[in-house]
């Protein structure tokens, strides 16, 4: 039986949303973490125009290489592994890269890593677009939030909701300007960076 993420459900059609426009007249994808592959099967399928190339860690391709076989339209490309950490990604060079619900269960240096891969895989006028709960000035969007990064922390003292400032100044040091910033059900967030010079 195929993993099954709830969350995924219930968020996939507003982040299309999003990714209809961000990812307009681009023709290949990264997807960075891929998970259960709920989401690329559902955004490839709607942006027929796409490559979307899905990724996950060593030890996770398996589960994610089955939905796509069964499920995946024809430019939803087989998953590759990718380990953020490693220097270089050994994947090509993409259009855009896009990451849900990824960067607050890296460590920070991982987050870090995660921003030095994508800029080195992003052409010329590259966007980055990354979902997920964000802080702002410090402070959560919802009283939820807190508690989930309460849990995460709890569960693992390295990870935890990221600060929306210290991310654009990682991006900002790649040459990428924040051209969106998206609110999104359940108080997460659509951040979308592109490359302009």
């Amino acid at each position: 039986m195929l993993a099954h993420s709830e969350a995924c459900e219930r968020n996939k059609d507003p982040i299309l949303a999003v990714l209809r426009g961000a990812f307009g007249v681009s023709r290949s994808v990264l997807e960075v973490g891929s998970g259960t592959g709920q989401h690329a099967v559902h955004f490839a399928r709607h942006l027929p125009h796409l490559n979307w190339q899905p990724s996950e860690r060593p030890g996770e391709l398996e589960a994610l290489a089955e939905r796509i076989r069964l499920e995946g339209p024809p430019n939803l490309l087989p998953p590759v592994e990718l380990d953020v950490r490693r220097r270089p990604w050994q994947v090509g060079t993409f259009d855009a890269v896009f990451s849900a619900n990824t960067l607050h269960i890296m460590d920070w240096e991982a987050v870090g890593d995660f921003f030095r891969g994508a800029g080195a895989v992003l052409g010329p006028a590259g966007v980055l677009c990354v979902y997920g709960p964000f802080r702002y000035r410090g402070a959560y969007t919802s009283d939820s939030n807190a508690e989930f990064d309460r849990w995460l922390r709890n569960r693992d003292a390295a990870s935890g909701i990221r600060d929306f400032e210290a991310l654009e100044s990682l991006a900002v040091g790649l040459g990428l300007t924040l051209a969106a910033d998206h609110a999104m059900p359940a108080n997460n967030q659509t951040l979308v960076w592109r490359r302009t010079g």
